[in-house]
């Protein structure tokens, strides 16, 4: 069976205490990974990750994002012509962006972290660009050959950065001159990489992609609308996106599996920054966008009902993310059976097809990863590893199979 498969991740996994320690003397004393031990500490807790997730009988193994402190990990800081910012001036961000909502203070007038931006042409460099290529073969070391097409690895979207900056604000007039000559820079670097994964034996990414679901988003819709710095609508805005992608797909593989995975945030303490129903794009980006998979977030009312579903097209799979990585309770397995269900009545009704043909183009999984960022999630993980078995059980009885 090719991904995705029934039950599913999203990535992220707690980190072990030992990679934390690590992490955190190379910060504090400013010394080299190499010196604090860092590539065999990492390398022992992919390897237990691993272990982790084939004892659970999860197919889709990675690498728990161990390799990284930030679910973005380091792709944009290695792309050549990128220059990385810390605290950046609030005034380069849309202020009603939902990240910039949630992190900029009142009266701040920085963006507190990290943020890249490009200063020249955007080129791939492949001796630069090797962390996502360390990450995977890393993960290989501990998987059959035979199964490294199963291997998800996780990749932030194409427009992470470009979405949270004010008009032009994403790129210095230097480099580009708008919004169309970036893009088609990005699609470029980003087919790049993934050529270079693929070469490496890589048949399954998914872009992590929190901005597509900011689109749901009443308040930001609201704000684009009326921030006159903006050159079009919002509707232009997700077109450009949906061709960004598509220009990135058009060029790779046709057994390389590409999903995109809709988030409303997951921070520290299980902070969540935007809610919205899916119903306002969902036509729009299910028929349009050509991912073969759509990951979901499905574990409150925020993401609103199942009904868009039904604009689903045949060719294309739905992970319902109906687990929560943010609350400790443990869902109860029927009543979640029930709402897969639901989810499938819904894609049925929509492509005339039978409740049990939809379910094949189904699979369940958690809404997002366990730990977007390194630390201060609010689950054990004990509490992980039960609602990663949950996962597997409802499959299991739903679909009998990986």
């Amino acid at each position: 069976m090719a991904p995705p498969f029934r039950a599913e991740h999203l990535g992220s996994f707690l980190r072990p205490d030992d990679l934390l320690k690590v992490r955190a003397t190379i910060r504090d004393k400013g010394i080299s990974a190499e010196e604090a031990g860092l590539p065999a500490v990492e390398k022992r807790a992919v390897g237990e990750v691993v272990k982790l997730q084939q004892d659970l009988g999860l197919k889709g193994i990675g690498s728990g994002e161990y390799n990284r402190t930030r679910f973005w990990g380091l792709l944009w800081d290695e792309f050549e012509g990128t220059v990385a910012l810390q605290s950046a001036e609030a005034s380069m961000f849309r202020s009603y962006h939902p990240d910039v909502v949630s992190l900029v203070e009142k009266d701040s007038k920085v963006f507190p972290g990290e943020s890249v931006i490009t200063q020249g042409k955007l080129s791939h460099n492949p001796s630069k660009s090797v962390s996502d290529l360390h990450e995977l073969r890393l993960v290989q070391e501990f998987v059959p050959k035979s199964e490294w097409g199963n291997i998800k690895l996780t990749m932030i979207a194409p427009s992470w950065f470009h979405m949270r900056y004010k008009q032009g604000r994403a790129y210095t007039k230097d480099a580009y001159a708008n919004d169309a000559e970036y893009f088609a820079d990005v699609a470029k670097v980003y087919q790049a990489e993934l050529k270079q994964l693929y070469a490496a034996g890589l048949r399954n990414v998914q872009f992590d992609d929190p901005g597509m679901a900011y689109f749901c988003s009443q308040s930001f819709r609201e704000g684009y609308e009326e921030d006159k710095d903006n050159i079009g609508t919002i509707d232009d805005l997700l077109d450009a996106y949906i061709k960004l992608y598509n220009d990135i797909i058009q060029g790779l593989s046709a057994d390389l599996h590409t999903g995109i995975h809709l988030c409303r945030g997951n921070f520290i303490d299980g902070r969540y920054f935007a809610a919205g129903a899916y119903d306002i794009i969902a036509k729009k980006l299910f028929e349009e966008l050509n991912v073969n998979t759509f990951y979901l977030e499905y574990d409150t009312d925020r993401a609103g009902g199942f009904e868009p579903l039904q604009y689903l097209p045949k060719n294309k799979n739905v992970v319902v993310g109906v687990i929560s990585t943010k609350l400790p309770q443990l869902e109860d397995k029927e009543a979640t059976k029930e709402r897969i269900y639901k989810a499938a009545d819904f894609i049925a009704e929509g492509s005339g097809q039978t409740r049990e043909e939809a379910l094949k183009r189904v699979c369940v999984s958690p809404q997002c990863g366990f730990s977007t960022h390194e630390s201060g999630y609010p689950l054990t993980v004990d509490d992980e590893k039960k609602k990663l078995s949950l996962i597997r059980q409802i499959a299991d009885e739903i679909w009998g199979e990986p």
